[in-house]
């Protein structure tokens, strides 16, 4: 038995030595699952923890899960950490607690014992300490070369949304906003991240990978910026070097490219363009380029380290005077020579494009250069997708075979050969750019797709097998061209798409000097191995996304993801998951189902340890970068600065009500936390522009409370401490504001203490009916009504002992305050506080409360609103014709001369309606004392202030008085006064804009007694078009039977719900509402335009309203509208007569305009004139009215003698026909005997119209059908007149056959198709003929695709055996400009163009300019 020594050293057997290492990790084993058992069985505390110390973290909430034992101590670590402060700068209270109690930090006492709830949420708020708020973790996080940091404590993630931070760090998307920490704080890896404008991702990709290419930092750094030459603004290479030194040496998570894209000559609008990142490469190489031929120069070479490699040495040319370019064929180092070439030494290699005769070997040839080589996904026609790189190189290089058709003529044959054309790489660039052709085009839906195909690519790429390693100029090859020049920057394969192609007047490429193949050295086969160092990541689809990079540093071979702003450490198993698809088969639809996060661009760097750069470190910088990097120190120290000094700075709002402007002024004061109270008052009165217009010493500073208008506390004897203890700490924002407080030379400063509350008192003056402007009071909260009522006796002056106060608590809700020892508390008041009071010796305190005329007055006080009330402009002429009180003639000449055509002005009728006001007072008072009745309203008709008025045209006797009135309408039943509308001539109506053409009364005897209604017209033009007014028949849908849409606040049945009688009065009891009404001049009226300011009950109805307003326009209430304007000017009519103004607000606008209102059961409509084959085949004629019951022939008639004067059309009622009209489309056909409301639907704002028949009409019955059809003649290129066909039914047979019939073509000829879009379904004459779907499979006209189901549909027809016109391209323009001016008149479109893409474009002259022609 084979001995091993134990731990004691002795001998025992190796079977028990294996055991007891097995007992000892099982026991091991055991002792921590035991401690994670208890450790899941110990209670946690939740606790959730809100920054409050900066306006920009205040919606941030740190969530921490903890051991019940947890210490105090510890918690107060672990929010420090996850927060980003130093521990001890700042404090925690509880939120819950009313008092917001501290918690303390001293201590090793667990959080249970200290008053957390385990199992509960623990709401804590972090705050600052002592006035400071919380100092931030040191900047200095780690620098660039930083590798020992443990993975598990890296903000660890992949792809265009990261969420989640990792614990031990602060996660920047903890919440919607960034924690000011996360901003400031360097990322743990090391590298400084690029802030995203808007839609930059693509530009900061490209930005961060140039950056970690040393070859091209370390070249960038060489060149010198000289501010003599240039502007440093506009210089890209300078803000480029700039960008890269602040990514090299910052200590910020993240900095700005705005100074980049401002040297492209770009504004704030392409941040939010998103480009291709390969676009984008190539467009600022070619930009540096030019730059760097601009200002060439040569560094010193003692100073400037070479741009290839950090040891310089002597260049070694293999040819004198030949292209100094790095070769991957030659061994060539470059000098301290800043090259202008940089971007061709670096990025451009060479390939040839020939075509090689199969018959006798001639080929002809010629070179091409290219900065990168794009791969194509997936071929075009194939169904399965490239499955690597390595496979797209191959096909990229495989030739194809020019024959049959294709064949090309070779030189040396003189004839056409098959041949093979295909590229070879003569060599490659040190720095590699594939990209991955993921954008393509789908011919079948006609969009932009990206392939999401599986394409994987190696770490280390291997390009000898794709090198041509055969002599370039070989004795059959007869034809040699270096056509760099010619065409710059391409690589021509029949197998790509013209990526490489040159755009129109854009230069990208590189130009050469000709180089013969006798003097191009290939390096064998075994250095052309490539070694993958970014991958630039797409998210998204082809119509946008989000672009990363997945950079591998040279520093220490660890793979990042630069996101942005974030920067992290990622793995290889991340990288894999760039390639895209998935792990399955690659046929054609797993594209579709694949991820759509991907590698795009890859950049490989020749693997050549002689020639590999390291990055320059900060003490190799050359002076100039020395000196760059000094001053972009001093910069971000003075930035670093100025932020204490904000975050320094006490911000709050601030308010003033000005002495001389009298009003309210706002302003935002800034005062440094260590500035006294004293100096802050004096800034104060500065900001608000008091100086010369009160003391300084009649100011001061006082808390304030702005929403409820509260003061909260004054400072008296604070003066001198500083305003950062007095706010309670730094902060850009605060729950309070600040008042600054002016008092006259000759009053003293009232001391306002905490817990007082604000009233405001309106004495209220019961037999003058007015209520004073408030005055300010303080009380307490503990006071009682006794005392609280001594002191308003105290500022006020009235008798506390006869004293009513009355609280509004909220709006309009009044309380009595009438128990003596209750307290201000116990009867509801708050911070501010608004109370009516009233001390008189009336008998109006011994009723009830809401019987009193106090409350009647607060009543009427809390409801009364403002309105600026437009009158219309009537000619002198046309109120004579609009008599709206028949009752006796000598009223009517009284309140307008209708043979003089004169009317009484509104300040005439503001006199009469006072003395008549007077009057009526006196009449109700005396009807009110033979009335036993004791009803509220009767009750209130005691008193003078609330009257009952009627319109001072119908009083005769009016005496001069002052030019207002005001009184309170009951609106009353009267059987005595009538309103009969009155009938007056169309040259009347056309008098005046404002008013209607549906004046007249037009309706027959049958309707004469329909009673007034609310009228229903607004202003809206689609309100037809979308409603839907359906004829029952078995042919027509249904759907929309008994349903009506209106356009305004009006009843679905104009109407319906009137609370008027036939003679237009109340039914409802009577109501006391208030109504003032003076003249007001409005600045910007028009000279006549009359105005009046109202003051109204909003409880009042607009009936009752109108009828108030009856003395001031002239007419009676039926006779003119109510327009509400709106801020935009929109005017809308307010019809319904039963509703209230409760929707109108102090100040609103109303327009009044004359025309007849609408009775019950009365509709306005709106007649345009169908004209099928005119260009605008939609002309409006007139308004008019239809009412309930009318038959379409009655209205027919009624139209008649208006058309005939309005419209000058003399038409028979048969020679024209009433359609539906939707929008812009025809539809049903109104037939006579049809009855508004019963067969057709009709509602508000309604719009038919209107058709002149040539012959009589043809529609007798609803089984038929009407449709529009046009012939299309594809010979001659034209669409000849509409006709109309009638058909008996739906069948498409019968459709042929009339069509047929009219046209002559026979019937296995005909084809037909239904139009697209509203009428008149115009189609260019170049699309019709393939775009319609022509001769549809279908047996009858409403079934799919058709769905013909009802009258006005556009059937277009042609001759299938005509023949399409030829013609010439020259004839195709000119046709084509004719047909896209016709469509564009007629509001058409011309044919689908899709929104253009704006070019990427990089300005080396500072910007565009732009082109005055262009909008």
């Amino acid at each position: 038995m084979e001995m091993v020594p134990s731990e004691e050293k002795q001998l025992v057997p190796k079977e028990g030595i294996f055991w007891s290492c097995r007992q000892s990790i099982f026991e091991e084993m055991q002792k921590r699952f035991s401690q994670i058992e208890s450790a899941a069985e110990e209670p946690r505390v939740l606790c959730i923890v809100q920054d409050t110390t900066n306006a920009k973290t205040v919606n941030e909430r740190l969530t921490l899960n903890l051991p019940a034992s947890t210490t105090v101590n510890k918690f107060f670590e672990d929010v420090a950490h996850k927060a980003g402060y130093v521990n001890g700068t700042f404090c925690l209270a509880w939120t819950n607690a009313g008092d917001m109690a501290p918690l303390e930090q001293a201590g090793e006492m667990s959080l249970v014992l200290s008053g957390f709830e385990a199992g509960k949420k623990n709401f804590l708020q972090l705050t600052d300490k002592d006035g400071e708020q919380p100092q931030i973790t040191s900047d200095e996080s780690g620098t660039a070369d930083s590798s020992g940091l443990d993975d598990s404590s890296q903000d660890r993630f992949i792809g265009p949304l990261p969420r989640d931070g990792t614990v031990g760090c602060s996660s920047d998307y903890s919440s919607p906003s960034y924690s000011y920490s996360s901003i400031l704080n360097k990322s743990e890896t090391g590298y400084v991240g690029l802030v995203n404008q808007a839609m930059t991702c693509y530009l900061n990709s490209l930005l961060q990978t140039l950056f970690m290419t040393p070859e091209f930092r370390n070249a960038l750094y060489n060149w010198e910026f000289e501010e003599s030459e240039e502007d440093p603004v506009t210089s890209i290479p300078f803000q480029l070097q700039r960008l890269f030194v602040l990514l090299q040496t910052s200590k910020k998570r993240a900095i700005e490219t705005t100074d980049v894209t401002r040297s492209f000559g770009w504004d704030s609008s392409e941040a939010w363009q998103q480009h291709d990142v390969q676009e984008l490469c190539r467009v600022m190489f070619d930009a540096l380029e030019q730059k760097w031929k601009q200002t060439e120069q040569v560094c010193d070479a003692s100073s400037a380290p070479s741009a290839l490699d950090a040891n310089p040495q002597p260049m070694r040319s293999l040819h004198q005077g030949q292209d100094k370019r790095p070769n991957v064929g030659s061994n060539v180092r470059m000098s301290s020579k800043f090259e202008a070439d940089l971007i061709n030494q670096l990025y451009q290699g060479k390939l040839k494009d020939y075509v090689r005769c199969l018959e006798c070997g001639y080929e002809s040839w010629r070179i091409d250069t290219y900065l990168d080589i794009p791969l194509v996904i997936r071929p075009f026609g194939a169904n399965q997708a490239f499955g690597s790189v390595e496979e797209a190189l191959q096909a990229f290089i495989q030739p194809e075979t020019l024959d049959g058709p294709n064949q090309y003529f070779c030189e040396r044959c003189k004839k056409k050969c098959d041949a093979r054309k295909g590229l070879r790489f003569l060599h490659f660039p040190y720095l590699l750019t594939l990209q991955l052709k993921r954008f393509d085009f789908d011919y079948t839906t006609m969009h932009r797709i990206k392939l999401n195909d599986r394409m994987t690519f190696p770490e280390e790429l291997d390009m000898s097998p794709f090198i041509d390693v055969e002599d370039e100029k070989s004795p059959q090859t007869e034809s040699c061209t270096d056509s760099g020049a010619e065409n710059e920057g391409s690589c021509h394969s029949d197998q790509m798409s013209n990526d490489f192609s040159t755009d129109d007047g854009v230069d990208e490429g590189i130009c050469l000097d000709n180089t013969s193949s006798a003097e191009r050295v290939l390096k064998p086969k075994s250095s052309l191995t490539f070694e993958l160092f970014s991958v630039m990541v797409h998210s998204g689809s082809a119509a946008g996304g989000h672009y990363y990079a997945c950079i591998k540093s040279f520093s220490d071979s660890q793979w990042y993801s630069f996101n942005d702003q974030h920067v992290s450490k990622i793995t290889q198993d991340d990288i894999r998951k760039t390639y895209g698809g998935s792990s399955g088969s690659r046929g054609y639809y797993s594209s579709a189902f694949a991820s759509s996060t991907n590698a795009y661009m890859l950049m490989y760097r020749l693997k050549d340890t002689s020639r590999n750069a390291k990055f320059l470190e900060v003490e190799d910088f050359p002076e100039h970068i020395k000196r760059l990097v000094q001053r972009e120190k001093e910069s971000e120290e003075q930035e670093k600065r100025q932020r204490e000094i904000e975050r320094n700075t006490c911000k709050i709002k601030l308010f003033c009500m000005h002495p001389v402007k009298l009003m309210m002024m706002e302003n935002k004061l800034e005062v440094h936390k260590d500035k006294t109270l004293r100096e802050a008052t004096e800034m104060a009165y500065k900001l608000m522009d008091l100086e010369g217009v009160v003391p300084l010493d009649c100011c001061r500073l006082v808390k304030y409370d702005e929403f409820h208008e509260y003061l909260e506390r004054s400072y008296e004897g604070e003066e001198d401490m500083p305003m950062g203890l007095l706010l309670g700490g730094v902060k850009s924002s605060y729950m309070f504001d600040l008042l600054l407080e002016i008092r006259r030379p000759d009053q003293a400063f009232q001391p306002y203490k905490p817990g007082e509350v604000m009233v405001k008192v309106h004495v209220v003056d019961l037999k003058s009916e007015s209520i004073a402007a408030p005055v300010s009071v303080r009380a307490y909260l503990n006071q009682t009504i006794i005392e609280f009522k001594q002191l308003i006796a105290q500022a006020t002056g009235l008798c506390a002992e006869t004293m009513r106060v009355v609280l509004e608590r909220c709006y309009n809700d009044l309380r009595l305050l009438y128990v003596p020892n209750k307290t201000l508390k116990a009867e509801g008041f708050f911070r501010s506080n608004k109370v009516f009071v009233e001390s008189s010796d009336s008998t109006d305190h011994q009723v009830a409360f809401t019987d009193s005329v106090l409350w009647k007055l607060l009543d009427r006080h809390g409801n009364t609103i403002r309105l600026f009330v437009s009158l219309p402009e009537q000619s002198p002429g046309s109120l004579a014709n609009r008599t709206s009180c028949p009752k006796a003639s000598a009223d009517s000449e009284d309140s307008f001369d209708g043979a003089k055509g004169s009317r009484k002005s509104v300040e005439a009728i503001l006199e009469e309606s006072t003395e008549k006001l007077k009057n009526l007072s006196l009449q109700q008072q005396q009807q009110q004392q033979q009335t036993s009745s004791t009803s509220d309203s009767q009750k209130s008709s005691e008193h003078s202030d609330f009257e009952h008025i009627e319109s001072p045209a119908q009083e005769p006797d009016a005496a001069s008085q002052p030019s207002q009135t005001e009184n309170s309408t009951r609106v009353a039943s009267d059987t005595e006064n009538q309103f009969p509308s009155e009938e007056r001539s169309d040259s009347d109506v056309n008098n005046d804009r404002s008013t209607s053409s549906v004046d007249s009364d037009i309706l027959s005897s049958s309707h004469s007694s329909d009673t007034l209604c609310n009228a229903d017209s607004g202003p809206l033009p689609l309100a037809n078009g979308l409603d839907s007014h359906s004829i029952t028949s078995s042919r027509r849908s249904k759907a929309h039977e008994g349903k009506k849409e209106t356009w305004d606040t009006a009843e679905e049945d104009s109407g319906t719900d009137s609370e008027y009688d036939e003679n237009g009065k109340s039914k409802a009891d009577a109501q006391y509402l208030y109504f003032k009404a003076e003249p007001y001049s409005q600045e910007d009226a028009s000279e006549g335009q009359k105005c009046l300011l109202v003051h109204v009950d909003k409880r009042i109805t607009l009936a009752a309203f109108k009828q108030n307003l009856e003395p001031f326009v002239g007419v009676p209430s039926t006779q003119f509208k109510v327009f509400r304007v709106y801020a935009n000017n929109q005017e809308f009519e307010s019809v319904r007569l039963n509703e209230t103004l409760s929707s109108f607000s102090d100040d609103n606008k109303i327009t009044i305009r004359l025309g007849r209102a609408l009775k019950k059961g009365e509709y306005r409509v709106k007649v345009y004139q169908l004209l099928v084959n005119d260009p605008e085949p939609c002309k409006f004629l007139l308004d008019t009215v239809f009412a309930k019951g009318m038959t379409v022939r009655q209205s027919k008639e009624e139209l008649m003698p208006q058309l005939k004067d309005q419209c000058k059309l003399d038409l028979s009622i048969d020679r024209f026909r009433l359609r539906k009209k939707t929008w812009k489309n025809p539809g049903t056909v109104f037939l006579d005997y049809h009855v508004y409301e019963e067969d057709i639907n009709i509602s508000s704002n309604w719009e038919v119209f209107l058709e002149v028949l040539e012959e009589p009409e043809r529609m007798k019955s609803m089984s038929q059908l009407a449709v529009l059809t046009r012939r299309w003649c594809p010979a001659q290129m034209k669409l000849e007149a509409f006709r109309e066909v009638v058909l008996e039914s739906s069948s498409v047979e019968e459709l042929k056959e009339k069509l047929s019939e009219m046209s002559g073509i026979p019937l296995e000829n005909l084809e037909f198709a239904k139009g697209r879009g509203t009428f008149p379904c115009d189609i260019s004459v170049l699309e019709i003929h393939q775009d319609l779907d022509w001769n549809p499979k279908v047996s009858t006209l409403n079934v799919w695709p058709l769905y013909i189901c009802d009258d006005g549909a556009v059937i277009f027809y042609r001759d299938s055996t005509e023949e399409l016109m030829e013609l010439s391209e020259e004839e195709r323009n000119e046709l084509m400009k004719k047909e896209s001016s016709r469509l564009l008149k007629t509001g058409h479109r011309v044919s689908y163009s899709p929104r253009k893409e704006k070019a990427l474009k990089i300005y080396l002259d500072g910007g565009p300019t732009k082109d005055p022609g262009q909008d």
